[in-house]
């Protein structure tokens, strides 16, 4: 059952922000081709904590994650610097090579003029689906809904900020190398995939797992 919850998403200028470049297609060809993005909230002892999450979409395995006590543009700020740096995501020259595409949903946050500039100083293009579409952001929606079944719901309440910090830490490392999504998990499908393609035509992923 779910009760009446808090809003995450507060339009920005419409006029202004990116085209939807995924059009609810969230398969891909390769890893670091099409990132997704969300947040949420969660409720702690202390107040209402945020919990922000970028996907990969090829593998579904988080590549970036923040948790912070306001919901503001340096929370999802935080997991996109997260997921640049695991990743190893610069700019090209290469005009042939298809560019990373970042979608998120129509949030104030991720309209900012610092989160479109970082985008774009790491060569990323930024995607924007419809207001109070879920469907439009349907695979990140997705696994947030997972986190809360799977962790918060399940494991919750906590005393604040810190306790969620590490439970969230704890779950994306056994979401990304021990969770089954399908057959396998999300970095054994990812090796997979860089044992049969050239390392030279696709950056190699950087081991992240706590164990």
């Amino acid at each position: 059952m779910r009760g009446r919850g808090v809003v995450t998403t507060r339009s920005g200028d419409e006029d202004a922000r990116p085209v939807d470049l995924l059009e609810r297609d969230f398969c891909a060809p390769a890893p670091n081709t099409k990132w997704v993005a969300d947040f949420t909230y969660v409720r702690t002892r202390s107040g209402f904590v945020y919990a922000a999450f970028v996907v990969d979409c090829f593998a579904r395995v988080i590549v970036g994650w923040n948790v912070a006590r306001r919901m503001t543009t340096d929370l999802v700020l935080g997991a996109v610097e997260q997921a640049i740096w695991d990743r190893e995501i610069q700019p090209s020259d290469d005009e042939d090579r298809d560019r990373l595409v970042f979608h998120s949903d129509a949030g104030s946050q991720y309209l900012s003029i610092a989160h479109t500039e970082r985008l774009t100083e790491a060569g990323i293009d930024p995607s924007v689906g419809s207001v109070g579409d879920a469907y439009d952001n349907a695979l990140a929606e997705s696994i947030i809904g997972l986190y809360k079944l799977e962790l918060v719901n399940n494991l919750g309440p906590w005393r604040g900020v810190d306790d969620l910090e590490l439970e969230t830490l704890l779950w994306v490392d056994w979401w990304n190398h021990r969770r089954l999504t399908g057959k396998t998990t999300p970095t054994v499908k990812e090796e997979a995939y860089y044992r049969h393609h050239t390392p030279a035509n696709t950056p190699a992923v950087k081991e992240t797992s706590l164990y």
